[in-house]
């Protein structure tokens, strides 16, 4: 599976990666994110477990965070459950229209058999929704700083 979500953000760059970045703040400015609960501290990384919901479906997974501050990137590792093993990257790119943010996911489904099945519901149904909406969300919240 590979999904790639973007969105052009009107605001400073280094604000939106620290906005991307703060996984304290996402479910204040993120309506469909339930909770973030933090597993470990750590100074640009952190375990966290995350939840939201799509659809009224209630989604949740653990993950690592990695903040990047020479790459400008934020990645995540699902660490458990049915999205073990995705990655994710976000990145921030200056365009002349503003700042492209791009969220790419990957994921190899552990169980080949199901993958035909899962891939679909993980990648289209939750992932690529969710990711549009806080993408859409957080726009909104940077530029209205």
């Amino acid at each position: 599976m590979h999904k790639v979500n973007s969105i052009i953000m009107r605001a400073p760059k280094m604000s939106i990666f620290e906005t991307a970045a703060n996984l304290e703040l996402w479910p204040k400015i993120l309506p469909h994110y339930r909770y973030v609960n933090y597993l470990e501290r750590g100074q640009d990384r952190h375990v966290v477990v995350m939840a939201a919901q799509h659809a009224g479906i209630p989604i949740k997974w653990t993950s690592e965070e990695i903040i990047d501050r020479d790459c400008v990137e934020v990645r995540f590792n699902h660490l458990k459950a049915f999205t073990k093993g995705m990655r994710v990257v976000w990145t921030f790119t200056e365009t002349p229209e503003g700042v492209r943010v791009e969220i790419v996911h990957d994921l190899n489904f552990r169980i080949p058999l199901l993958a035909p099945i899962a891939e679909p519901i993980i990648g289209d149904f939750f992932t690529y929704n969710v990711a549009n909406k806080t993408l859409r969300c957080m726009k909104a919240y940077v530029e209205s700083k």
